[in-house]
């Protein structure tokens, strides 16, 4: 994109009163500040020194002077050391050393005085890395503008060590991550300076073998060479280096199969400077029996060993059934792997929740999380009650800022483990890592204010509180219907005045194009709803016209046959010609072109500036379900399509009879009939006999509550209704319920349904009032079309007619499979 076009578009005119400080007399002119270090700092503490420097100097454009050892004070020194080093620094730091004693590992202490030389900051690390997060501490609280900073000194003052110990993201360089597949060593470095920035402590790499390509037309350097240039980036900050690392192979009770196993990892192990932990998921990907799967990680452990002797072998139990399940407590907690594995991981596709992980293992394994803060459907932590037509265009990997769903999340997880390592695919969760990161430090910190820190860092001191709230505005727009969420319209005019006002330095970030990207696309989607909601409206109404008098054959004369045609002698052609022009309005003339010009420019923008593939031939994405949502920017989000398809079919019946028969058919498709009802169980607006779990709140996987999902990308297209294209789920053998009350007793009732959903190789069963079989195991129809079952008379005598469907017990697997798209529960008529 033209970067003159870019910054024009947005209206970023600036005047010389922009940059003008107003704050009051607290605030701290750092500008020609000098930095003073250790006499002799080692290598990492000369390498977060250089990051202070550089760091401040990349947002202000100033270079602040480096001394070393005690000096003459400045009229404005930060002293930087660890609390070893801070008596070598001067009689400022050495006067101020009470209460760091009590520092915890990674923890700091910043001091700030002023004396008849001037001001002075102190930052005092327990060890190397906690200098590091008290320097992060620092630049993230700085306002910076061109050729100048300054600082609230009470923002920064006090003591403060993490909560939890390990902080840490995944981080692939693979095909599939969007954008990581793009990023040269000083761009890993970068990402890894942001996120000490805000507290994160450990990175996980991820190998050449895993579930994805060799290649990609993005890559700087072969996966083997950046794999060894992110562990040694890793070291050079201080940072623990886990590998993600999943068992690849068929069959692990070959010995030949585990010959070559350890000759492959031991390759890659030997090459990385530092590796801290190596994390072997049980599944998604891999599919081994923990028997086997135990013997080999025990095996590779004594390898890794060679190479680095303190590193450590964690493992978790996804995917495995609950025999698995049972066979993996069982060695786990024989002495002989006690001496060996040191610790265990819970992550997506567990079979069990956390609280009963923990309850079954034994006690002197601690707990990892890993939890997937980068998909927003079909996922351990999907976004809840998503409005479809936000899943069938922006996708399961779309930028997906939930600050308060992750802080949630966080918040309900993390009590009894060390910590977390996210599991990311991108950086489209950009923001939630760092939610988990400065919570993951202190959980109490309110989300508003990570959410400062984060853009006054990354974006500008003017944009702070605009760009916070905004990315509070972005998740809400994603909660409740979206046709009615007016909050959408007013998320995107708070970032288009954002964007009027923004500096140009604000408008090439990244962060605040990925922001800006959302909250185009999100009004987009929403004005193309209304758009095609109101075409289906006027279409619906005008093919409702053959409910009115003189559409239905009738005998012209007394004793005579039906008619061959309409009596009105009107031709139901005109009907249909007429409702699918209103129909093709929306798809040929989209509502609000210039907010779509602006999605497409804001991804060329994204693509430009940190790489990423939002489409697959113009970008080269590795595939649409891979984050290359401006493929489905245009996707139809109603039954548009799936209406003017049944219009075509409809016109080639053979007379105008069974047309206007077919056109009642189509348009009462989901009418129950007198004293019957209908459930659409993917529409949180329209299933008022599902019954509901905890919530979203307080069951954020959905292991007790109906899980709402669907594909993406669409693949029924035409061919279904769109209330086929989301369900109503349960997870593992957890059954999905619904509930009828005040039936009539006397009644003869039959049930339709229509299955759809993924895991379709997976059988599913309906029992009525926990004792009436309505269907055995069986797998649903595909492509999804209705089913009819009879009800026992005896299941609704009482008037009350319970209904839970359940998926095969004991499977492992992401636990989906039992999904339902629609019900209708019909009252027969009376003899």
């Amino acid at each position: 994109m033209n970067r003159r076009t870019f910054l024009s578009r947005a209206g970023a005119a600036l005047t010389a009163g922009r940059w003008i400080d107003a704050a009051g007399p607290a605030r701290w002119d750092l500008s020609q500040a000098t930095v003073v270090t250790a006499p002799h700092p080692g290598a990492r503490e000369a390498k977060a020194v250089s990051m202070l420097v550089e760091e401040a100097e990349r947002r202000s454009g100033i270079r602040w002077r480096v001394e070393s050892g005690a000096m003459r004070p400045s009229p404005l020194t930060i002293y930087a050391g660890t609390r070893a080093s801070w008596p070598s620094l001067g009689s400022r730091p050495a006067s101020s050393r009470s209460g760091t004693e009590q520092l915890a590992a990674d923890g700091y202490a910043i001091r700030t005085g002023s004396d008849a030389a001037g001001r002075w900051i102190a930052i005092a690390g327990a060890d190397e890395r906690g200098m590091l997060f008290g320097i992060g501490k620092l630049l993230r609280s700085i306002d910076y503008f061109p050729q100048r900073m300054s600082l609230d000194a009470a923002r920064i003052e006090g003591a403060s060590s993490p909560r939890y110990r390990l902080r840490g993201h995944q981080l692939g360089y693979r095909p599939k991550t969007n954008a990581y597949d793009a990023w040269d060593t000083a761009q890993w470095e970068q990402y890894y300076r942001d996120m000490i920035a805000f507290g994160t402590n450990a990175v996980e790499l991820v190998p050449p073998r895993s579930d994805d390509g060799d290649d990609s037309p993005h890559f700087p350097l072969p996966k083997g060479r950046m794999m060894t240039e992110m562990s040694r980036l890793a070291g050079e900050y201080g940072l623990e280096t886990w590998i993600w690392y999943p068992a690849m192979d068929k069959d692990y009770s070959k010995p030949e199969t585990v010959d070559s196993a350890l000759r492959e990892w031991a390759a890659i192990f030997q090459t990385l400077p530092r590796v801290d932990a190596v994390f072997v998921p049980g599944g998604d990907p891999g599919h081994t029996q923990p028997q086997y799967l135990l013997a080999l990680l025990e095996k590779q452990k004594q390898s890794l060993r060679r190479f680095h002797p303190n590193a450590q072998m964690w493992m978790s139990p996804q995917s495995f059934r609950a025999a698995w399940m049972e066979e993996f407590f069982d060695i786990v907690s024989r002495p002989d792997t006690q001496r060996w594995l040191d610790g265990v991981v819970y992550g997506p596709q567990s079979r069990l929740p956390l609280t009963e992980l923990r309850r079954k293992l034994p006690e002197r394994y601690p707990i990892r999380l890993y939890p997937d803060i980068t998909h927003s459907v079909q996922c351990q932590y999907p976004v809840p009650d998503w409005d479809l037509a936000f899943a069938l265009t922006e996708g399961r990997e779309v930028i997906n800022p939930r600050p308060e769903g992750e802080a949630n999340i966080l918040r309900r997880t993390i009590p009894g483990t060390i910590g977390f390592i996210s599991y990311s695919e991108g950086c489209n969760d950009d923001v939630n890592k760092f939610v988990w990161s400065a919570l993951g430090w202190n959980p109490d910190l309110p989300v508003i204010e990570a959410l400062r820190d984060f853009a006054r860092y990354f974006v500008g001191a003017r944009e702070t509180e605009g760009l916070a709230q905004g990315l509070l505005g972005l998740e809400a727009n994603w909660r409740g219907p979206l046709a009615t969420n007016d909050g959408v319209r007013g998320s995107l005019a708070r970032f288009q005045d954002l964007e009027r006002s923004a500096s140009p330095s604000a408008l090439e970030s990244w962060r605040f194009q990925q922001a800006l990207y959302r909250a185009y696309y999100d009004a987009y989607v929403q004005a193309r709803l209304l758009d095609e909601t109101a075409a289906l409206n006027r279409a619906t109404g005008i093919l409702a016209r053959v409910a009115e008098i003189g559409w239905t054959a009738q005998p012209l004369d007394i004793g005579g046959p039906p008619s061959a045609s309409p009596p009105n002698g009107l031709d139901p052609a005109l009907l249909l010609d007429e409702a699918d022009r209103v129909l093709a309005q929306p798809l040929l003339n989209p509502a609000n072109t210039e907010q779509r010009r602006r999605v497409a420019e804001l991804g060329e923008a994204l693509l430009q500036s940190i790489r990423m593939q939002l489409a697959v031939q113009r970008y080269q994405g590795e595939a649409v379900s891979r984050a290359a949502n401006l493929e489905t920017l245009d996707h139809p989000v109603t039954d548009v399509p799936y209406l003017r398809r049944q219009i075509a079919s409809i016109r080639k019946l053979a007379g105008p009879n069974q047309q206007v028969e077919a056109i009642r058919a189509l348009l009462s498709r989901t009418d129950p009939g007198p004293g019957g009802f209908y459930d659409e169980l993917g529409n949180p607006a329209n299933h008022p006999h599902l019954l509901p779990g905890p919530g979203s709140i307080e069951d954020p996987e959905f292991r007790a509550s109906p899980l709402m999902g669907c594909d993406y990308p669409d693949e029924l297209g035409d061919t279904a209704p769109i209330a086929w294209k989301h369900w109503a789920g349960s997870l593992f053998d957890a059954p999905l319920r619904m509930q009828y009350t005040n039936l009539d007793s006397q009644a003869r009732y039959r049930l339709r349904v229509v299955y759809s959903g993924d895991q379709r190789r997976i059988k599913i069963r309906l029992e009525a009032n926990g004792k009436f079989e309505i269907h055995p195991f069986l797998l649903r129809a595909q492509p999804p079309a209705p089913q009819e079952f009879d009800i026992p008379a005896e299941a609704t005598a009482a008037g009350r007619l319970d209904l839970a469907w359940t998926r095969e017990p004991g499977l492992g697997g992401n636990g989906r499979g039992c999904t339902v798209a629609e019900v209708w529960l019909i009252r027969a008529a009376a003899d």
